[in-house]
Order: C-alpha cells, then structure tokens, then sequence
C-alpha cells in the first residue's frame, strides 16, 4: 500500500508540474522573442532615417565644397577686375593729362585758333580748309578715347559690383548650408545613440530570451524525466499486480517459492533501502558547505563559479565517489526514497533537490539572484544512493 500510496502521489505531482509549468515558459519565451524581434525592426526603421539622413548630409557637403569653389573663382575674378579698374582708371587718367598737355602745346604753338588766323590773314583758303580739319579732328580724337575710357572704367566697375553681388549670395547660401549640416551632424548623432541604445535592448532581452528559453528546456528536460518515472512505476506496478494475481491462485509449495522470488526482486526494486554510509555522508555535507555563497546559475556545474540546484547536488555526490544523474526527475528515478533521511541524503520535490545536513536544514542553490545557502527542510520525498 506505501508503495501503491507513493507512485500515485509521484504520478500526480509530476503531472501537475509538467501541466503548469510548460506553459507559462513557452508564454514567456514567445514573449521574450517578440520583444527582441520589435527592437529589432525599431533599430531597423531608425537605421533606415540615418541612412536617409546621412545622403542628404553628403549631398550638402558636395554643394557646400561646390561653393567653396565658386567663392574661391569669383574672389579670384574680383581681384582681376581689380586690377583692370586700377589699370583703366590710370590710363584714363593719362590720357586725361596727354590730352591737355597737347592743348596747352596747340595753343603756345600757334596751332588751333591762332593757326586758322594766321592763314585767314595770308588768304590761302586751302590752308584754312586743312587746318581746320586737323583742329576738329584733334578734338574728334580725344573726345572719342576719352568716352571710350569712360565706357571701359564703367563697364568693369559694373562687373565688380555684379562679382560683388555674386559673392554675397555665394556666401550666405554656405551659410546655409552649413547650418542645415549642423542640424543634420545633431540629428544624425541623436538617431546614432538612439541606435546604441537599441542595441543595448536588443542584447539584454535577447540574453533573457536565451535565458528563458535554457529554463523551458530544462523544464522540458525534467517534465520527460518525471513522467518517463511515472510510466517506469506503472509499469512496475501493473507487473507487481499480475505477480500478485498469479501467487494467489498457486498452491503453497508455488506460493513459497513465489514469495521467494519476490523478496529477491524486492531487493533489487524501489522498496530496497540502501544501508546509510556515514562516511560519504560527511563528505557530501562537507562538499556542500564548501559552497555556501556560490552564485545560482542556470545549468550551472561549476564549483566556486556557479550552480544550480541539481550541479549542486551532482557535484558534492561526486566527491564521495558516487556518480548521479543530472536532472531532479533521472535523480528521483534512479534514487531510492527513505523515510529516515541522513546527512547526506537529497532532499528531492519536483523540480528541485537539495544536500540534507540534519536537523530540518538543508543547503540548497535556490534560484536566479541568490547563493547557495542554509534552508529549512522544503521537502515531498528524501532520497538515498
């Protein structure tokens, strides 16, 4: 009846553990993903505005070294234009003086009007004809290089003040433009550490994606165990049964014999007590208080590093020279339950197993965020090896 009594209650909590837990860490798992896959197509969209950001700031920096350019030429032809005003304004300025040094020369020379009376005097008509078309002629000449150097110092003191103009717009469309590369420089370094700060989220929700994701198989992975226990033990059972059924019908020479051969299987199957070895038991104790403080890591085997509940129990096993399975429900399977628990011996509940030390205290790896540590007893069955 105990052992009817126990794999029924086994049976039941290993169900209700797989039933409960299964879905809520496939939920969180789910969720997890398409939290990483939403931060995923955020970077994504702000990577694209960047991108956006960044060709129109190359566009910019051509327009501007465009500019730079044209400032750099027309600067250049001012200064040439420059030089021509300077050069035609000195030469209208000689011409000016040459014009009336010959004048001045005309007049004390007797050229001009004292010329013409000297000839209306003599009475040659065809020396006053000629004079007096050397007179106009002269004044024809200076008059004429006198507009045309005016037309000339005009005409480049026009493109001068044009270049001028040419210039200012030139410079106020670089400043423009610098200050749309400035706007652009501010916003693309916001997109960028936005994009960082993104990458931050991805990274975190992926490693608890991952996280969660090691939790469900290991969920899984004690789900299979505990149930592949719960079928081993109905198998056991229905074979004890027909055993049973069988005995019964026999005569008492078979019945003898019979109970023979069940007190042999006896001693090999679960309601076989193993003796208590106080020796390894120490060493089992010892091995766990070595690892009081020791981080709580998930599929954690490493001692002094970190553990989780069952590289714990594993590992302080090992230093007394006894090997054991890796997860709580092969631990359960393959242990064999006590009602008398001895330092030493594994305190088990689904899910998790712990070092008995005595005395309603066990050292256990309890969970994400703590240390190996000293507990009161949390127990459904205690096993031995």
């Amino acid at each position: 009846m105990k052992f009817k009594k126990f794999w029924g209650l086994f049976l039941t909590a290993a169900l209700t553990f797989s039933l409960a837990v299964t879905p809520v860490m496939a939920d969180e798992v789910s969720d997890l993903q398409d939290k990483v896959n939403d931060l995923k197509d955020q970077k994504e969209q702000v990577q694209g505005e960047v991108n956006s950001l960044q060709t129109e700031l190359e566009t910019i920096m051509t327009r501007l070294s465009e500019l730079e350019n044209d400032l750099i030429e027309t600067g250049e032809e001012i200064t040439e234009t420059q030089e021509d005003l300077e050069q035609a304004q000195e030469e209208e300025k000689q011409q000016y003086e040459a014009m009336k040094l010959r004048i001045k020369y005309m007049y004390e020379a007797g050229s001009g009007s004292a010329t013409v009376e000297k000839v209306l005097t003599s009475g040659d008509m065809t020396s006053v004809l000629t004079q007096a078309e050397y007179s106009e002629q002269v004044h024809s000449y200076d008059r004429e290089k006198l507009e045309e150097y005016a037309a000339t110092v005009k005409k480049v003191e026009e493109l001068k003040t044009s270049l001028e103009e040419k210039q200012d717009q030139l410079e106020a469309s670089q400043t423009e433009f610098e200050e749309k590369q400035d706007e652009l420089n501010t916003t693309i370094s916001e997109k960028s550490s936005e994009i960082d700060n993104l990458d931050v989220q991805i990274e975190e929700a992926a490693k608890k994606a991952e996280e969660a994701a090691r939790k469900k198989a290991e969920e899984e992975a004690r789900k299979k165990a505990a149930e592949e226990a719960a079928r081993k033990a109905a198998q056991e059972e229905a074979a004890r049964r027909q055993n049973a059924a069988s005995n019964s019908s026999s005569d008492d020479e078979e019945k003898e014999s019979s109970g023979s051969n069940s007190g042999s299987s006896s001693g090999s199957g679960q309601t076989y007590v193993p003796d208590y070895n106080q020796s390894k038991g120490e060493i089992i104790v010892n091995a766990a208080y070595s690892q009081l403080g020791v981080p709580y890591v998930w599929g954690g085997s490493t001692p002094y590093v970190g553990l989780d509940c069952s590289g714990l129990v594993q590992w302080c096993y090992r230093q007394a020279g006894i090997s054991i399975p890796r997860t709580s429900g092969a631990i359960m399977s393959s242990g064999t339950i006590v009602s008398n628990p001895q330092p030493g011996d594994i305190c088990w509940k689904p899910g998790h197993v712990a070092i008995y030390i005595g005395n309603g205290k066990m050292i256990e790896a309890p969970h994400t965020g703590a240390v190996v540590r000293v507990a009161n007893v949390r127990v459904t069955y205690y096993i031995r090896y």
